[in-house]
C-alpha cells in the first residue's frame, strides 16, 4: 500500500498492545477542569496587555473572534472525539480521514502547539513569580532570558520541570490537583472584577479600534489592528483541543467528551469577554499593555496593592494547570505518534505502576523548559497558534470528509450546521494564521520541513500500517 493511502480504521484506532494502552481513571468533571485549567491562564493573566497594545479597545472584538473560531473547531472536536475515542486529538482523526502523512503534519504541529504552549505560559508564570525569587536572592540574569539581557529565565525552567514530575506520578493524581488550582484561579478573577468594576469608565473605549481592524503593518512594522491582535489572543482560547487527547483515559468517552469540551469553551468565552471589557473599563488600554501582569497592573493602580499581590500569588498558584493541561496533551500526542510507529515505539512504553508515558511526560517537560527559559513570550506564543490553527483546520477538514464518506456511521454529538461550522473553522483559522507576524508563518513552515525530512527518513518506513498491520 502506498504510504499515501495508508489510513487508520475508525473502530481501530483507540486500541493499544499490551504496554502501551492507557489506564481509564477520569470523569466528566475531571475534564471540565482540565479544559478551564487550560484555556483560563496566560491568555487572560498576561496577553490581554499584548492584545490592548495592538488593538486597543477592540481588543473585545479580538476576543469575540477568536472565540467564534474556537467555537466552531470545538463543535467539530466534540463529533470527532465521541466517534473516534482515542488518543491523539487532531492526529488520530486526520489518520482515520486523511491518511498518515496529513496525519504526520498534524501531529508534528500538535507538538510544536503543545510544547510552545507550556513554554510561553511558563514564561507568563516566571512573570507573576519575579517578585516571589527575588525575595530569595535570585539575580536578575537568572530572571530573564537572552532577550532580556539576562542568562535563562529560571522560574520558567523550573515550573516547567516540577509540573511534569506531577504528571510522572499519575493522571488522576494530576487531574485531582489541578480541580483545586483551576477553583483557585477563578476565584481570583472574580476578586478582580468586582474591585474593578466601581472604577468603570465607559469613556476608555473611545476610540474603540485605534489601529483600525485589519491586521496591518504599524509605524515598526509589527501587525497591528483587531484582527492582528485575534491571532495572538487566540492562543488564549484554546485548551479544550487537550481534553480530547484524554480520550483513552475517560471512563465513559461518548458522554464525558461532550461534556468537557464544550463546557470548558463555553465557560471560559464569558470568562473572558467580562475579564477583558472590565479591564479596559478600568483602566486605558494605553496605560497596561505593557504589562506582563496587567491585571495585578490595574489592581495597583486602583490603590488594591494587597489584593493586587493576592492576585498575582493565585496567577503563581494556579497558571501551572495551563502548563499541566498541555504537557499532558503532548505526551500524549507523542505516545500514540510512537505507538503508531511514526516516531521510535519504545518511546510509547507505558509504566505500569502510574499508567503513563513516564519517558515522554520528562521529555516534554525538558523541551519546555529549554524554550521557555530562553525565548520572549510574545513570539513563543504566536508559534504556538500557527501549530493550532493547522490543527484545527484539519479537525473542520476531517468533520466533512468522514460526513461525506461514512454519513450513515452513527455519531454520539452531531456538529450542528456541520457544513457551515466546519468550513467556519477552516476559513477562520486560515484568516487568523494570515494576520500572523511574517516571521512567525516563515517559521512555522521551517518547522513542518523539519517534520516531514524525520517522516521520510524514519515514520513512512517504520509505520506500523507500512507493515501491514493494525495501528493500535
Amino acid at each position: 500500500m502506498s504510504f499515501w493511502m495508508r489510513r487508520k480504521a475508525i473502530d481501530g484506532a483507540s486500541g493499544g498492545h499490551e504496554g502501551h494502552a492507557l489506564k481509564k481513571t477520569l470523569s466528566w468533571y475531571h475534564l471540565v477542569a482540565l479544559g478551564v485549567g487550560a484555556i483560563v491562564g496566560t491568555g487572560i493573566y498576561t496577553l490581554t496587555g499584548v492584545g490592548a497594545g495592538l488593538a486597543g479597545p477592540g481588543v473585545i472584538l479580538s476576543f469575540l473572534i477568536a472565540g467564534a473560531v474556537c467555537a466552531c473547531a470545538a463543535l467539530c472536536y466534540a463529533e470527532l472525539s465521541t466517534m473516534i475515542p482515542a488518543s491523539g486529538s487532531a492526529y488520530t482523526y486526520s489518520y482515520v480521514a486523511m491518511g498518515e502523512p496529513v496525519a504526520w503534519v498534524i501531529g508534528w504541529s500538535l507538538i510544536l502547539e503543545y510544547t510552545l504552549v507550556c513554554a510561553a505560559v511558563a514564561v507568563g508564570w516566571s512573570a507573576h513569580a519575579q517578585g516571589l525569587f527575588k525575595m530569595i536572592g535570585t539575580p536578575d540574569v537568572l530572571l530573564a532570558g537572552p532577550h532580556a539581557g539576562g542568562i535563562i529565565n529560571l522560574p520558567a525552567v523550573i515550573i516547567s520541570m516540577a509540573v511534569a514530575g506531577l504528571l510522572a506520578l499519575g493522571t488522576r493524581e494530576s487531574a485531582t490537583v489541578n480541580m483545586v488550582l483551576v477553583v483557585i484561579k477563578i476565584a481570583a478573577l472574580a476578586v478582580f472584577v468586582a474591585l474593578c468594576l466601581p472604577a468603570f469608565d465607559a469613556t476608555h473605549f473611545t476610540p474603540f479600534m485605534p489601529k483600525g481592524f485589519a491586521a496591518n503593518p504599524g509605524p515598526d512594522g509589527v501587525k497591528v489592528g483587531v484582527m492582528a491582535a485575534a491571532s495572538l489572543i487566540f492562543f488564549a482560547f484554546y485548551g479544550f483541543d487537550a481534553v480530547s487527547t484524554a480520550a483513552e483515559e475517560t471512563k465513559n468517552p461518548k458522554r464525558d467528551l461532550t461534556i468537557g469540551i464544550v463546557g470548558s469553551m463555553a465557560a471560559c468565552t464569558a470568562i473572558y469577554m467580562i475579564v477583558a471589557a472590565v479591564s479596559i473599563g478600568a483602566s486605558r488600554t494605553e496605560v497596561f499593555s505593557a504589562s506582563e501582569a496587567p491585571l495585578v497592573f490595574i489592581l495597583e493602580t486602583l490603590r488594591h496593592p494587597k489584593i493586587a499581590a493576592g492576585v498575582a500569588l493565585a496567577a503563581v498558584i494556579a497558571l501551572p494547570t495551563v502548563i499541566l493541561a498541555f504537557m499532558y496533551g503532548q505526551s500524549r500526542i507523542f505516545f500514540v505518534m510512537a505507538r503508531d510507529g511514526l516516531l521510535p515505539r519504545a518511546l510509547s512504553r507505558v509504566n505500569a505502576r502510574t499508567g503513563t508515558p513516564v519517558l515522554m511526560t520528562l521529555l516534554t517537560g525538558v523541551l519546555a523548559a529549554v524554550l521557555s527559559g530562553l525565548l520572549p513570550l510574545k513570539e513563543i506564543a504566536e508559534l504556538a497558534n500557527a501549530g493550532t490553527l493547522a490543527a484545527f483546520i484539519a479537525v473542520g477538514a476531517s468533520v466533512i470528509v468522514l460526513r461525506l464518506r461514512e454519513p450513515e456511521r452513527p455519531r454520539v454529538f452531531s456538529t450542528p450546521a456541520w457544513p457551515v461550522v466546519a468550513a467556519g473553522a477552516i476559513l477562520g483559522c486560515l484568516y487568523l494564521f494570515a494576520s500572523l507576524p511574517a516571521k512567525t508563518q516563515h517559521y512555522f513552515f521551517y518547522a513542518q520541513l523539519i517534520g516531514l525530512a524525520i517522516y521520510f527518513l524514519y515514520g513512512v518506513h517504520r509505520s506500523v500500517l507500512a507493515k501491514g498491520a493494525s495501528p493500535r
